[in-house]
């Protein structure tokens, strides 16, 4: 329904330095495009791209391509999805975002704003899983994104309510809390020990404190120079 999943877009204020931390955690780095007007950086592990932005956004948004987008619009909007922005015309580059109910903004875009590298490997984090948002009303969420193409694949009550939803191109998740207090990257790793270790050596610091209900023993959290939260867990099952 949104079209092909592109980017976790972010704020990166300090591009360089951004781009220098993922890629000592093994993100590569892909070619970008000349499409925005501001400095622009992509990176990924083979499962999730991240779009680094000295400006033009504010908070993490993700970003899909969907090709013929004006067409898509009124479509979009009856079933009830309403755009707080939108550029389309022949002479720009075709885009519209939208909002859920808790915020997580979405951008639709005309096409690719970078072209993949070959060969991109899991980072030292593990095996990207999902993209982690906090909400109020699990149910009201789950109704939301269902409505946006996502597919509910299993609901846990611990460490806190949560549903895991998946869709053809990223699986994400909603956590009823307030210990998740913005969108975080979680990846699935089985030896945090080690993987401390691996860190340390490229330079990278573990945050000291976790959310309350998580096992630091089999848990970690990275927060990234423009401020992304990386979560690392057991792998599920």
């Amino acid at each position: 329904m949104l079209g092909r999943f592109l980017e976790v877009a972010l704020h990166a204020p300090a591009i360089l330095e951004s781009w220098h931390f993922y890629q000592r955690l093994g993100f590569a780095s892909a070619t970008v495009g000349e499409i925005w007007p501001h400095r622009y950086a992509a990176v990924t592990d083979g499962r999730i791209a991240l779009g680094l932005h000295d400006r033009g956004v504010d908070a993490p948004l993700l970003s899909y391509v969907l090709p013929d987008l004006a067409q898509h619009l009124s479509r979009l909007e009856a079933r009830g999805i309403e755009f707080e922005s939108r550029t389309v015309g022949d002479a720009g580059f075709n885009a519209a975002v939208f909002a859920s109910p808790d915020g997580q903004r979405v951008r639709l875009l005309e096409a690719r704003t970078y072209s993949p590298p070959a060969g991109a490997l899991p980072s030292l984090l593990g095996w990207f899983e999902e993209y982690a948002i906090p909400v109020d009303d699990l149910g009201a969420a789950r109704e939301f994104w269902e409505g946006c193409g996502f597919v509910t694949a299993a609901e846990y009550a611990a460490p806190w309510p949560h549903l895991a939803l998946t869709s053809d191109s990223l699986n994400i998740a909603l956590h009823q809390t307030h210990e998740l207090p913005a969108p975080t990257l979680v990846f699935g790793h089985d030896d945090v020990a080690g993987l401390r270790a691996r860190l340390a050596a490229e330079g990278v610091a573990c945050e000291t404190r976790l959310p309350r209900a998580l096992d630091p023993r089999t848990h970690l959290l990275v927060i990234a120079p423009e401020g992304t939260r990386l979560l690392v867990a057991p792998p599920p099952g």
